[in-house]
């Protein structure tokens, strides 16, 4: 027994040296990298010669919430009556700045309240990762290198322009930073000094960091005087044709195919086209997201944080909950989503690599898999659906 575990304790340690020696080349790499971009050898010193590895970042990049959550998981306790309250009275608090940003960048208070509050619970919770070993770790894991790296290459501009210490870059597990959240790239190219410092400080100013937040989404495309989407109804008879980011309609089509607000009352036509989203399946609440629903998943590529965000301005600004409430549902893993993507691929359905992750084209496939049973096609993988196919949940 004594030898076995000698032996095991001795493979542990090969390994665990073998891994060490692949992060110390990735790190020197990325010092050169670094160097060619320009970034000083004292910043470069500073940040990278006692940079660690961070085994939870690479967990936390594996199972991202937007991801591996039920919708009623993730919208429940995002858009709660606390962010609500708060926002609202934030809202009243910031009134002057908030106004005076809307008229220069088009944005509503209410948006930037949501956003602020999702992110970072208005600034109480700002990450505790230090972001230089965050985006270190996610550049020598091969799944997205090149990103990550380039997102270290401008944290590391950062630092050198502004000074920032090590102690006061902290941040997410992906390194992103400050009161909304900013990547790197994203601070180096929208964050606005706006309390005139000669610094943009989106960890401590919080006039910097909302304003930066109105800029970065008047240059993502906002559109001045548009709301985000609304919930809506869906006729009993509607046969899921149009659904999904790919599936644009004018508002007048909605109309004209029985579609309503959510209290049943006409929409409201202007020439404006809108997508379906149905992110708990047909059992769950309808939402058209119009083009600044496109605009907030530019921020976030999740249309559950899309949906979040959208709906909790609606109640900082004073509407109701949803009139239909998201209802509980299984979780679904990786795994299991690979397993329906290989079914839907054996048969006919082309849905692409299985990769777990149920985008546009494996829902395309799912639609017209449950359109050839006579299931509701609403791409949405219930459990009616996966024991037809031949699944457990």
């Amino acid at each position: 027994m004594k030898k076995i575990l000698t032996l095991t304790s001795l493979f542990l340690a090969s390994s665990l040296a073998h891994a060490d020696q692949g992060f110390d080349t990735c790190v020197s790499s990325l010092k050169q990298k670094a160097a060619d971009a320009g970034i000083s050898a004292k910043t470069i010193s500073e940040s990278l010669d006692q940079v660690n590895y961070v085994q939870r970042v690479i967990e936390l990049d594996n199972k991202q919430p937007e991801f591996s959550q039920t919708f009623d998981n993730y919208f429940t306790k995002r858009v709660t009556d606390w962010r609500v309250k708060e926002g609202r009275r934030l809202l009243k608090e910031h009134k002057p700045l908030l106004l005076k940003l809307q008229k220069t960048y088009g944005v509503p208070p209410q948006y930037l309240m949501a956003f602020w509050g999702l992110e970072t619970n208005f600034g109480a919770y700002k990450g505790k990762m230090p972001v230089i070993d965050s985006l270190v770790t996610l550049a020598c894991d091969p799944r997205r290198s090149s990103f990550f790296t380039s997102e270290l290459i401008q944290a590391l501009k950062l630092k050198q322009t502004y000074q920032f210490s090590r102690e006061e870059m902290i941040g997410s597990w992906a390194g992103a930073m400050g009161h909304t959240q900013f990547m790197p790239s994203a601070y180096a190219r929208y964050a606005v000094d706006a309390d005139g410092d000669g610094k943009a400080d989106l960890w401590h100013s919080t006039e910097d960091a909302l304003s930066s937040a109105a800029n970065f989404l008047h240059q993502l495309g906002w559109v001045r005087n548009e709301r985000w989407g609304r919930e809506v109804q869906l006729p009993a008879s509607y046969d899921y044709k149009y659904l999904g980011t790919d599936d644009p309609q004018p508002l007048i089509t909605w109309a004209e195919l029985g579609v309503k607000k959510a209290n049943g009352q006409p929409l409201a036509t202007p020439q404006m086209q809108a997508a379906l989203y149905l992110p708990a399946g047909h059992t769950g609440p309808a939402f058209l997201g119009y083009d600044n629903f496109k605009v907030i998943m530019r921020w976030n590529r999740s249309e559950y944080y899309a949906i979040a965000v959208g709906h909790l301005a609606d109640r900082i600004n004073g509407a109701a909950p949803l009139h239909i409430a998201p209802p509980e549902q299984a979780n679904f893993s990786r795994e299991k989503l690979k397993q329906l993507q290989n079914k839907l691929n054996e048969k006919g359905f082309d849905v692409g690599e299985a990769d777990g992750v149920l985008g546009t084209r494996s829902r395309a496939g799912l639609q017209d898999y449950q359109r050839s049973v006579g299931l509701i096609a609403d791409g949405f993988p219930d459990e009616k659906t996966l024991k037809r196919i031949g699944l457990q949940l």
